[in-house]
């Protein structure tokens, strides 16, 4: 994160660390032809006129061989880097766009280069940045590759193996920093932590097997909580304040292992994290409620054609026969409808509609089986439940979707793989079980113990991640991957944190999702790295985060969030409307890892993912 001066050497000065009035002077220095471009301008839409004509003048200059102006002194890769960059810009620079927006980033940077002090107090240094970083793209000075250039002749099996030995080393020295629950320490905490926890509720190990034990002993309060972990400050505030506010806080005893005894550490803050709700997190969710504002992100309600079912695609539809689960996860995107286990509300007469609406639609051929989290309901009812929807002819595959496998594992106990082994038939119907892990530290042997057993009758296991702040760490989700595959799991899907704005600290940019995907999970093996990275869009469903492939930037606003364009999956083939998101900050995504003690070079190319 350190700016170049035009030759590429490292000016000797923290780009996050300058002010926002030495950043706007290096903005404007970057370029004399963007400078006398702005200097000259005699207003705003003269401005946008010829920085649109010299993008273009440019680019030309770049690609076309008979220009007077082409040359070949800069590397194809910076020529397009420097494309993408100019295809950003002018984008902003569309008229259209500011409408839509409600906002003209060309107009803050003209009162941003004429000095206006209220403009320069109006606007984040996230917005300074995204700008500069644009420019030197454009000026083929992203210097990305300064200690990597290697031309196609210099490329011998000697060469190349000294750069993929690189990439590799890179790799493993970064996974040597992470844990998996099966590591010796792992496992040795978790054993002290169940000890602990029998003890304390004066249990036995038989206890510890049958799951309804668990559900009998969700810990749901700060006393229990503390009594067995010490809890920081911050986490004894947030669940005061999910106290406070009624909303649900759920812990199992089995997912408690996985927290170390005497407070968080870098290892055990993403299982923390995942189920002690923030106080930001609590005073958000109160404030939509009191404001009446529907946190329903994806628009489940508009694509409910009758209670318990949601459906966005033709061929798939969502079952949710339960709204809550032993163990609530705060990021979850259903938070508005899952409920606290004593409070649950689905009735059976609303599921056995939904099944007759999917038996009387001859297009419905996979149901995914969901909630909240359909295992919390038992095994008799279950049974039923499936062999209904199994029994419709036209369905062809079950999905169960559930986060038991990691925290209940025993819940998935012989007799229900019995029943799940009895209703996939190779070759005819199919049930599968879908989970969410989202850190290698919940991969533990009775995780694995119960994949074992499923595999072994027959049962395929995938994994949808959420790409949250806590696992978006350089190469914590490459090592997640393998952990999952080595246990007989399939990476599925790679969720983008969505728009929720009470999800706030779990959201990262989706730039961050791209440069994972290119930079750190092209580096594993293909059958590993099999995971799909997609953004839900509401109402619609999943686009693929492939850099413009189905998106594009249209804004920069003044706190430095971009403003994205998505078009549906559906857009190839219908004239449906576009969906604007607003992303999070990369500038203070990347201060907030400064903070956490990332070594921020690992991350310098993410400006350039769009």
């Amino acid at each position: 994160m350190e700016p170049s001066d035009a030759k590429g050497q490292v000016v000797k000065m923290k780009t996050l660390n300058l002010d926002k009035k030495a950043l706007i002077e290096l903005l404007f220095r970057e370029n004399e032809a963007v400078r006398e471009i702005f200097d000259r301008a005699t207003g705003l839409e003269d401005l946008r006129k010829q920085l649109f004509d010299y993008f273009n003048r440019l680019e030309w200059s770049y690609f076309h061989i008979h220009s007077p102006e082409y040359s070949d002194s800069m590397h194809i890769i910076e020529k397009n880097i420097a494309r993408e960059c100019m295809r950003v810009l002018k984008n902003i620079l569309q008229t259209k766009n500011e409408a839509l927006c409600e906002f003209s980033a060309l107009e803050t940077l003209f009162k941003l280069y004429q000095g206006d002090e209220q403009a320069i107090d109006a606007t984040d240094k996230g917005f300074v940045m995204e700008f500069l970083y644009l420019l030197r793209g454009v000026y083929g000075k992203s210097f990305l590759h300064q200690k990597q250039s290697v031309s196609s002749e210099e490329i011998n099996p000697e060469s190349s193996g000294r750069i993929l030995d690189g990439f590799a080393k890179d790799m493993s020295a970064r996974f040597k920093t992470f844990r998996k629950g099966t590591d010796p320490e792992c496992v040795k905490n978790q054993q002290k932590q169940k000890a602990r926890i029998l003890k304390y509720f004066s249990a036995t190990e038989a206890d510890w097997e049958d799951y309804r034990w668990h559900l009998r002993h969700i810990i749901k309060d700060v006393k229990t909580l503390s009594d067995l972990v010490k809890l920081e400050e911050d986490e004894i505030r947030g669940i005061r304040d999910a106290e406070k506010y009624g909303i649900p806080f759920q812990i199992t005893p089995h997912y408690l292992t996985l927290f170390n005894k005497d407070g968080r550490d870098r290892h055990d803050r993403i299982v923390r994290a995942q189920v002690i709700p923030g106080s930001r997190y609590c005073y958000n969710v109160n404030r939509n409620r009191s404001e009446n504002i529907d946190m329903d992100f994806m628009g489940e309600k508009e694509n409910s054609p009758v209670p318990a079912i949601t459906r966005r695609y033709p061929n798939i539809v969502i079952l949710k026969p339960f709204d809550s689960c032993p163990q609530i996860c705060v990021y979850c995107q259903r938070n508005w409808e899952v409920k606290d286990l004593q409070e649950t509300r689905v009735s059976r007469e609303d599921v056995r509609r939904a099944v007759q609406w999917i038996r009387d639609n001859k297009h419905i051929t996979e149901v995914l089986v969901t909630g909240g989290d359909p295992l919390t309901l038992d095994n008799d009812y279950l049974h039923s439940l499936l062999k209904q929807l199994h029994e419709i002819d036209h369905v062809e595959r079950i999905r169960v979707g559930t986060r038991t496998l990691v925290t209940l594992p025993f819940r998935i106990d012989d007799a229900l793989i019995d029943i799940f082994r009895q209703l996939n038939i190779p070759g005819e119907k199919e049930l599968c079980v879908v989970t969410h892990i989202e850190d290698a530290l919940e991969i533990n042997p009775d995780v694995i113990e119960v994949v074992r057993k499923l595999r072994k009758a027959g049962i395929s296991v995938y994994n949808q991640q959420v790409f949250t702040y806590y696992n978006s760490f350089q190469f914590k989700t490459a090592f997640l991957r393998k952990a999952l595959k080595l246990s007989g799991i399939d990476p599925y899907y790679l969720f983008n944190t969505k728009g929720k704005e009470e999800t706030i600290d779990f959201r990262i940019p989706i730039a961050r999702i791209e440069q994972e995907q290119k930079e750190e999970a092209r580096l594993l093996p293909g059958i590993v790295r099999t995971d799909e990275p997609v953004f839900n869009v509401p109402k619609i469903g999943k686009s693929h985060l492939r850099s413009w492939q189905n998106h594009e930037i249209i804004m920069i606003l003044p706190d430095g969030k971009r403003i994205y364009r998505f078009y549906p999956w559906e857009s190839m083939s219908l004239l449906i409307e576009d969906y604007l998101y607003t992303d999070v900050s990369i500038y203070h995504y990347l201060e907030r890892l400064d903070k956490d003690g990332e070594d921020l070079k690992a991350y310098r190319s993410i400006w350039y993912y769009f």
